[in-house]
């Protein structure tokens, strides 16, 4: 976990983080210098230092002083403006002040990238990818030494690994105290923490005198200039105006007439951690420790360069297979789609079982795929799982593009074995469009297409028997495929309660409900605890006898605080049978497999919510959602009423709160009998409005019941001259059928 996540943040924000960390040792200088430049501090009072200053420059306007120390007066003469850094000492300017172009240059590209608040966004982005980075390397680097004992021991392998990880020891105290800030000062930015620095009040009530001296007020007298910030003169001839005094402790008026405090407002907690944070991550007041931070930036880009090093020596060595022989040697290549990793471990059983016959093999991934570098090869065997509805998996990206642009097919024969679960509609979808694409071209098969059904063993071991008769090797060997699939990490979960239905009407189905299982920071920061999971994605359940899961969709989200399913009791169903049979209390094996592609888009339009059955599990884990009230319409198929209406008094409530603009329901077993398509064509003119508005369609049920609402939508929507088909290449229609 931390691997992937590390590599991925590293790849993706790469370039911005070395922007970020570059500009911020660039800047890290300033205050050095800033500090070298400035005349000595002398102990005196602001009185004093005020009315050296205003001698010297009688149009003085104001006064500030850095948290570098150097005092600076702004003020008119002749009716134009001037600005000195002043020696505390005499009162008298030392050098004209004018700001850094270039710092104001860097400052810019350091905070927003140029791009006003949204570069700012992107550069808090940058700052969080970096703490993670700084986090997970942590990790990694601590498992790779052996523990946290010996996270500073001697390291082992080659030099640009090396290199990356000491480095990384070296600088990741400065990366994170850099990020964290930087995080803390873009939520001060935007309001988004408590902030007590407001200034007070002006005062109401003047003297309506002038003329006192600055040097000779109390407070001014009482204030040393090394807590000074500020000190603003009145405006000339303005009787109402006063001096504005700001401070370490606080901001105060004083009247210039009688010299007097007259409002005083001192700095609150959250002002004081502001100011600290803030000079923690510039360096501004502490330059020694802001040029350490510099110092550790430059780790980052250094990190870049070895992780992309690494990244790209990781690419060229996968897969890691014992005698994976160069692609111009081999005799037979295999080609790998995975998106989990799983197909890999499939690909090295089938590896290791040719190499065995005395075949020269080759595996690469299907993203690799290159004909003309397969001069030897007699044939090509590609092993692909989809994802999502269809689509290319990971590793296998292009392959189709790639085919489609040879100029003719290969001459060596074809073999595609498609892996996935046939309780998705679209089962091995992908390796189903990569045969026919290849038989389009007129690619000669080795074996016809066949796929494996949830990574089963005996599928492999069969679809390898029939493998090895049409390679019919000249030792006379069967090709045995003995592949033990890797167990998913799978969690004890205890059921809290269940509610039985469909008795009456012959399909016994119950609602599950099962505690989130208790996990401790460290648990969930090292992957260990259960993950998080939203309505829609899916349960792995390991049945007792059996090493393959099966997958039940979601109808709760972790913030919920319980894991909720629907389960039909399937007749000789294994999985449904040790389901229906457990009791609060019980326990079974599971895990979470996201399923991205199935839950309600972001953003406000309407969704249409279709399911039948079980089917409303995930439906009602979207409705329980909905604390937005964006409007959602339920249609819900069941057989009757008083059985099986699922989640019947949750619907009544969550119509009451808005979670559900509508509910409509359709029954297979009462006098007016109907199922849910028949529910959709009468309100087909209602459905296309929605459809017209934008709205999303999910569909969840059985595919008997998923191939009658899609028809029922394709004439509902013909009209308008839309089809379900157009819905979702706009991502706007998505299935979950079983």
């Amino acid at each position: 976990m931390f691997r992937a996540l590390h590599k991925l943040i590293g790849l993706a924000a790469a370039l911005l983080i070395v922007a970020l960390t570059l500009s911020g040792t660039a800047l890290s200088v300033f205050p050095a210098l800033e500090r070298a430049q400035t005349p000595a501090a002398v102990e005196t009072s602001v009185a004093e230092l005020a009315g050296r200053v205003a001698a010297r420059y009688p149009g003085v306007e104001q006064i500030r002083r850095a948290p570098s120390g150097r005092i600076t007066a702004f003020y008119f003469e002749d009716g134009r403006p001037g600005s000195v850094v002043i020696d505390p000492a005499t009162g008298t300017g030392v050098a004209d002040y004018a700001p850094s172009a270039t710092e104001r240059w860097l400052t810019n590209l350091h905070r927003s990238l140029f791009l006003g608040d949204v570069g700012r966004w992107a550069a808090a982005t940058g700052a969080a990818a970096l703490l993670l980075l700084s986090l997970s390397g942590l990790q990694l680097t601590a498992r790779r030494t052996g523990g946290w004992r010996h996270l500073f021991g001697r390291l082992r392998g080659p030099f640009s690994g090396r290199l990356h990880v000491e480095v990384a020891r070296l600088t990741v105290a400065g990366l994170v105290l850099s990020s964290v800030t930087a995080l803390f000062m873009t939520a001060s930015t935007f309001d988004l923490i408590p902030s007590d620095a407001a200034a007070p009040a002006f005062p109401r009530e003047v003297s309506g005198q002038t003329g006192a001296a600055p040097g000779r007020m109390a407070l001014l007298q009482d204030t040393p200039v090394s807590a000074l910030r500020e000190l603003a003169f009145p405006y000339p001839g303005d009787a109402t105006d006063v001096f504005t005094l700001k401070t370490d402790a606080g901001t105060g008026y004083l009247d210039q007439g009688s010299g007097a405090l007259l409002v005083w407002a001192g700095n609150g907690p959250w002002q004081r951690l502001t100011e600290t944070i803030y000079r923690l991550h510039t360096g501004q007041g502490a330059w020694p420790l802001g040029l350490l931070l510099g110092l550790m930036a430059l780790g980052a880009p250094v990190m870049a360069g070895t992780g992309a090093l690494l990244w790209l020596q990781g690419r060229r060595g996968r897969p890691r297979i014992r005698g994976n022989v160069a692609a111009g040697q081999a005799d037979t290549v295999v080609l790998v789609g995975s998106e989990g990793g799983t197909t890999w471990g499939f690909a090295a059983t089938l590896h290791a079982a040719l190499t065995a016959q005395g075949h020269k093999v080759h595996t690469t991934a299907m993203a690799r795929f290159a004909p003309a570098r397969y001069g030897r090869a007699e044939r090509i065997v590609v092993l692909t799982a989809s994802y999502g509805d269809g689509a290319a998996p990971a590793s296998a990206t292009g392959f189709l593009d790639r085919l489609a642009a040879l100029p003719r097919a290969p001459e060596a024969r074809l073999a595609v074995l498609g892996f996935g679960d046939r309780q998705f509609p679209d089962f091995c979808g992908y390796a189903r469009q990569v045969a026919e694409a290849a038989a389009a071209r007129g690619w000669a098969p080795l074996i016809p297409y066949d796929t494996v059904d949830r990574q089963s063993p005996q599928d492999f071991a069969r679809w390898g028997r029939a493998l090895g008769t049409a390679l019919g090797t000249a030792l006379g060997l069967e090709l045995e495929l003995n592949h033990q699939p890797a167990r998913q990490r799978s969690h004890a979960l205890t059921l809290v309660s269940r509610r039985d239905y469909g008795a009456e009407v012959q399909a016994p189905t119950t609602i599950l409900r099962f505690a989130v299982p208790k996990a401790g920071p460290w648990a969930r920061l090292t992957g260990r605890a259960l993950p998080r999971f939203a309505a829609g994605d899916l349960l792995g359940v390991l049945p007792e006898g059996s090493e393959v899961a099966r997958f039940y969709s979601l109808a709760s989200a972790r913030r919920d605080g319980f894991l909720e399913i629907c389960v039909r009791k399937c007749p000789g169903g294994l999985c449904s049978g040790q389901l229906h049979a457990l009791q609060p209390g019980d326990r079974i094996e599971g895990f979470i497999r996201r399923n991205p592609e199935f839950r309600p888009a972001r953003g406000g339009r309407p969704v249409i919510l279709i399911g039948a059955g079980t089917g409303i599990g995930p439906l009602a884990g979207f409705a329980r959602a909905n604390s937005a009230r964006r409007p959602m319409h339920l249609y819900f198929g069941a057989r009757d009423p008083e059985s099986d209406l699922l989640y019947g008094p949750e619907m009544h409530d969550w119509q009451a709160e808005g979670r559900l603009a509508s509910v409509t329901t359709a029954f297979s077993r009462v006098a007016a009998r109907a199922h849910v398509q028949d529910a959709l064509r009468r309100d087909a003119v209602r459905i296309a409005r929605l459809v017209g508005e934008g709205a999303q369609v999910l569909v969840c049920g059985g595919r008997g019941m998923a191939d009658g609402v899609r028809e029922a939508l394709a004439e509902i929507l013909a009209p308008a001259g839309l089809t379900p088909a157009m819905l979702k290449a706009e991502g706007r229609y998505a299935e979950d059928v079983y």
